[in-house]
């Protein structure tokens, strides 16, 4: 049974005016801030990030809509969960499910959703796993993962080398970043910005929320396995969908960032996303990979527009 737990405060969130919940779902316990009124939105985050990367765009959302920013399986105050020799707990399958449970406890049976990064990969699972539920999506500054592998080069190789990194099996990148977290934290944020060119937009209180996850070995663990799940049991899900020729139903809306690594590596965004998406609405906005936090006023808009019109 899926438990709504409310907690009393105390943990520094950076949402003003939003409530804590810690949601107990089927396969993990999820953190969760709820704010504002109207239709459902659930916010969700990418690597190496939180809830809190939400912290500019939240408060603009919440004026239209019942927002639930929360924290993906393994990441900012979510459940750890270990690894499995198949990458299955931290597949996009098992955390798309997670945030359906979280949706439903709060008493959402059907909502809106926009994911950045690896959140954007679990938007893009749970429309295609849930069509029911989800009513419009907007997948922020990525392609498919399929489409990421398939169409690798040197040069995106390099700017993505994590996505190779974070995979290596033994515990190897778990100990290389536990070595120095800091560091490593500072170098992803830039690296895989937009080269560098987004120095100095991160608040200061988001930076600490990210780094303390980050210090927590099981943490870093579950990130990894997150990228080990990308690139082996997600892209089964994947393939078997493209051979079944499913795809996403509702409404998409894809934003990128002009100066992001997906604005500068491909040549046509919108045309590999209506591949998998119809029904596509897709816009490149100023800015780098963190738009939220480096273009929250046009990242708002975007997003109030889509989920409105």
């Amino acid at each position: 049974m899926v438990i709504v737990q409310k907690r009393d405060g105390g943990s520094g969130h950076m949402l003003s005016g939003f409530a804590e919940r810690r949601i107990v779902t089927s396969g993990a316990e999820i953190h969760a801030c709820v704010g504002g009124s109207g239709p459902p939105l659930l916010l969700l985050h990418g690597f190496p990030q939180s809830h809190a990367m939400w912290h500019r765009v939240a408060p603009e959302l919440a004026r239209r809509f019942t927002v639930v920013a929360t924290d993906l399986r393994g990441y900012g105050r979510s459940e750890r969960l270990p690894g499995d020799p198949l990458h299955a707990n931290h597949s996009k399958r098992a955390m798309a499910q997670d945030q359906v449970e979280v949706m439903r406890a709060l008493g959402h049976e059907r909502f809106f959703v926009a994911g950045h990064d690896r959140g954007a990969r679990v938007t893009h699972r749970m429309a295609l796993d849930h069509p029911d539920r989800v009513l419009r999506a907007a997948v922020i500054d990525i392609v498919p993962t399929v489409e990421v592998f398939e169409r690798l080069d040197q040069a995106m190789a390099t700017a993505y080398y994590h996505w190779f990194f974070l995979i290596q099996p033994g515990g190897l990148p778990e100990h290389l970043i536990g070595l120095d977290a800091a560091f490593y934290l500072r170098r992803a944020l830039g690296s895989i910005g937009s080269g560098g060119a987004n120095a100095g937009v991160f608040d200061d209180a988001a930076l600490a929320e990210y780094l303390r996850a980050f210090r927590d070995p099981a943490a870093v663990h579950c990130m990894c396995e997150d990228y080990r799940a990308a690139a082996s049991i997600d892209l089964v899900h994947d393939l078997e969908d493209r051979a079944a020729g499913r795809k996403v139903a509702c409404p998409l809306l894809a934003l990128w960032g002009r100066a992001s690594v997906v604005g500068r590596s491909y040549d046509d965004v919108a045309a590999i996303w209506r591949a998998y998406a119809p029904d596509l609405t897709a816009a490149a906005l100023p800015g780098g990979h963190f738009l939220p936090e480096e273009s929250p006023r046009e990242t708002a808009e975007a997003l109030v527009g889509f989920f409105t019109g």
